[in-house]
């Protein structure tokens, strides 16, 4: 929240813009996630966080733990919760790495992969549609603004 008024420096309106830039994009991008994840499959009855280790073995193969842990920002031991409850469920099975014996990977099962696959179409279906009926202007815009926007959420 920017600082009133009287506490800034003159002439500094930039902190002040780029504060509210900073609040609108937050207020935006959780509106988006919380919509697109209403677009799942009425079946789906994963947790968003379930749904992302899914996603992120379909993207980057079969992964340890502790990669995926690090990959979405979390401790170990609550990405091991994770994998646990998604290997009960049957969607993820583990195995051992196959050039190192000690090491234990993630993998998604078959039918798995097919409906992670089924659920990104969806969703991708909704915001294409909806990106349809923006101008081209501001297609254009969304398309500029998309590569910033991953950096960003890379950043540490």
């Amino acid at each position: 929240m920017p600082a009133p008024a009287e506490t800034q420096p003159r002439g500094d309106t930039r902190s002040r813009t780029d504060a509210a830039l900073a609040s609108e994009l937050r207020a935006a991008v959780m509106r988006l996630r919380r919509r697109l994840a209403s677009e799942r499959d009425p079946s789906n009855d994963l947790s968003i966080g379930q749904m992302t280790v899914l996603a992120l073995l379909q993207r980057l193969g079969d992964q340890s733990v502790g990669q995926l842990a690090r990959a979405e920002k979390v401790q170990p031991p609550s990405m091991t919760r994770t994998v646990n409850c998604l290997e009960q469920l049957g969607h993820v099975v583990r195995r051992a790495h196959e050039s190192d014996g000690r090491q234990v990977v993630v993998s998604l099962t078959e039918a798995e992969r097919a409906a992670v696959l089924a659920d990104r179409r969806r969703r991708d279906a909704w915001l294409a549609q909806r990106l349809r009926e923006l101008s081209a202007e501001d297609r254009a815009t969304l398309r500029a603004a998309a590569p910033i926007l991953a950096a960003l959420a890379q950043a540490d």
